[in-house]
C-alpha cells in the first residue's frame, strides 16, 4: 500500500496534546477587532480544544499524527 498523505492545511493549523486531543487557535481574531469588547479580545487569546466529533475528522486527515 502507498503511504497516505497528510492534508497540508491540517499540519499548519492543529497540534495534538499528550492525551491525544486536538488544539487549534481561537477563531474570530483576524479583523474587525475594534467592534469586539476588551473582554472578548482577552478571552480569545491562546488556543482551544476541538470537540470530539470534529477531532475524529481531523485525525483522518493526519493519518500519522501531528507533531
Amino acid at each position: 500500500m502507498p503511504k497516505l498523505k497528510t492534508k497540508s492545511g491540517v499540519k499548519k493549523r492543529f497540534k495534538m496534546t499528550a492525551s491525544g486531543k486536538i488544539k487549534h487557535g481561537q477563531v474570530g481574531k483576524r479583523h474587525g477587532m475594534i467592534k469586539r469588547t476588551p473582554k472578548q479580545i482577552r478571552q480569545n487569546r491562546g488556543t482551544a480544544i476541538i470537540s470530539d466529533a470534529n477531532a475524529r475528522t481531523i485525525k483522518k486527515w493526519a493519518p500519522y499524527g501531528l507533531a
